[in-house]
């Protein structure tokens, strides 16, 4: 018996780079497990009626997807309500410590919640990603600090994003990957 492969958008909004390259590892990932994968920014996403699935990232700011993405989902609300998707974004959220962070870091904003229902994705994650000091004002690093913040830099936890990454390609029945991608 023939079957085709899974089709697959990867679509991704980035302002500093960690969701591009989440998205990134991500497509590798599903690559390595026999899905065809097609890997875009926002800006230059495909037409969404080759793919089964759609995996679409975004920034977080101000506890909400970057614009481009949220006007995205808008605009291919009726499209995307018919696929499978899976949403994720990256953010300084799941980074927190303490029992305040780790609280706060738990709770998905809801604006990101109701964007998610609007088109009933199969699941979201949040990601923490790279978070430098380099032009944070003072008062952003004290709130960071209070909600438990430990350090700076790339806070990315490729562990999480590959075990959520096996729960994809668990759902759309693909093989166990030839090989492991490596990363950092």
């Amino acid at each position: 018996m023939n079957q085709e492969k899974p089709r697959i958008a990867i679509v991704y909004a980035t302002e500093q780079g960690s969701t591009r390259d989440i998205a990134e590892f991500i497509s590798d990932e599903l690559t390595g497990r026999d899905a065809t994968v097609e890997l875009a920014d926002i800006d230059h996403a495909p037409d969404l009626s080759r793919f089964d699935t759609l995996v679409l990232g975004s920034a977080v700011h101000n506890m909400d997807f970057l614009p481009v993405a949220t006007d995205y989902v808008r605009t291919h609300r009726d499209e995307l309500s018919s696929r499978d998707i899976w949403l994720f974004s990256v953010g300084l959220g799941p980074a927190l410590r303490g029992p305040i962070g780790r609280r706060a870091g738990r709770i998905v904003p809801k604006k990101i919640a109701t964007l998610r229902d609007s088109i009933a994705a199969h699941d979201y994650r949040a990601f923490a990603g790279r978070y430098e000091r380099t032009g944070i004002s003072l008062r952003t690093r004290i709130l960071y600090r209070l909600l438990g913040g430990g350090h700076y830099g790339d806070l990315r936890d490729w562990a999480a994003i590959r075990a959520w990454t096996d729960t994809i390609a668990q759902s759309l029945r693909l093989p166990q990957p030839r090989s492991t991608t490596i990363h950092p």
